[in-house]
């Protein structure tokens, strides 16, 4: 068969498989993200290994693209009236649940005898969230009221935070270890992020005034992908955070377009195909193996990474006097941990190849199961959140 029509067989399976398992969510306690993963475990490598090779290649492409509209809608949720009315409660639960995640998960770590480097490093990774899989279960659970608003902006933010303890984490083992400049660390979490904002600037505030101009008060589908994948494009090539880019950028034309009506409607309706493909090949990518080599190590991260992002939530929600519904459930529907957390894992067992094999260990298996289970905590806490307002 050649490859062009295995390439169109294989998209369409996965897209009517991603449309049957959003009839199935529907139905189920299980969100349509969790399923997808499943999907995609029975059919990858670990299960019937039914997906080409040359289509699995392009993952990372297709990964990128996802994320950037997944960035670029949460930037558009991070209006100047959400912040008026809860910018107090967003930056306090986010900052709280980042900061209380790393020091519970390392003090956990230290505690059951993990090395100090070892558990800094894997409490700076704990902080990390995955918005892909929590913002799809969210749109996906149909409430659109403040619980919702207030979760979009805090995991627009927890990247940004993931990645300042990150470097911080990274500066200190490096001193511990005696070896290298602990400086390089900070002023590249400075790059990337500082320059990812400049970027989402660069890029949006022309973009806030020209489009939506063929078609008054809402920009073509053209118009919107093109802004996107032309700001995530240069993201890549100045080697910052595409993600952050993307959000600054949705924030800024969100902010600034006064003329659009509503500028991102155009393109919501690309963004799921993309990210059924997405989650589809994500499941198939896991490797299950992992799971058997971490035993107890892992099974105290999973578990006070919760406990840190739970208690976290609830102690900054807490402080900045949040409803009830906000202290109880913000931080059970914050558990989702995928893509930023792979990365830091690898930069880390890069520049300590001596902690490659128990990094990588633990937090591809902490992401298996925070990508299946998380999703699921995160439609019940939005359930849960929304019936309390």
């Amino acid at each position: 068969m050649e490859t062009g029509t295995q390439f169109l067989l294989a998209i369409g399976a996965i897209l009517l498989a991603g449309l049957a398992t959003d009839a199935l969510g529907r139905h189920t306690f299980l969100p349509r993200i969790t399923l997808l993963l499943i999907f995609g475990i029975v059919i990858g490598e670990e299960g019937f290994d039914l997906i080409p090779e040359f289509f699995s290649a392009r993952f990372e492409i297709i990964t990128n693209m996802t994320l950037l509209m997944v960035g670029f809608l949460m930037g558009g949720m991070l209006t100047k009236k959400t912040f008026q009315q809860s910018g107090k409660k967003i930056l306090s639960i986010s900052i709280s649940a980042a900061i209380v995640t790393t020091m519970i998960v390392s003090l956990a770590l230290i505690a059951f005898g993990m090395p100090l480097e070892i558990a800094i490093l894997l409490g700076c990774i704990a902080s990390a969230t995955d918005p892909a899989a929590t913002v799809d279960t969210a749109i996906e659970s149909g409430y659109r009221g403040n619980f919702s608003k207030i979760l979009f902006a805090i995991v627009s933010l927890d990247d940004g935070w993931g990645l300042i303890l990150f470097s911080l984490g990274m500066a200190t083992v490096t001193v511990l270890n005696g070896s290298g400049d602990e400086y390089s660390f900070v002023l590249a979490a400075v790059h990337e992020i500082g320059g990812a904002v400049v970027l989402g600037l660069t890029v949006g505030l022309p973009a806030a005034y020209l489009t939506g101009r063929i078609k008054p008060g809402q920009p073509m589908l053209t118009e919107a992908l093109g802004v996107v994948f032309v700001c995530g494009g240069l993201a890549l090539w100045l080697e910052v955070s595409f993600l952050i880019a993307a959000m600054v950028l949705g924030a800024t034309i969100t902010n600034l377009a006064k003329h659009h009506e509503y500028p991102f409607h155009a393109i919501e309706g690309v963004e799921w195909p993309l990210m059924a493909i997405f989650f589809v090949l994500a499941g198939a990518s896991l490797n299950l193996s992992h799971v058997k080599e971490i035993a107890l190590i892992g099974v105290i991260y999973c578990v006070f990474r919760a406990v840190g992002k739970i208690g976290g939530a609830g102690f900054g929600a807490y402080l900045c006097s949040a409803d009830q519904g906000t202290r109880r459930w913000m931080g059970m529907a914050m558990l989702p941990q995928a893509g930023a957390a792979m990365g830091m894992a690898l930069m880390a067992a890069a520049e300590f190849p001596e902690y490659r094999q128990v990094l990588l260990s633990v937090v591809i298996s902490s992401t298996i199961f925070f990508e299946i289970i998380g999703p699921i905590m995160t439609r019940i806490a939005i359930r849960r959140g929304a019936a309390v307002e």
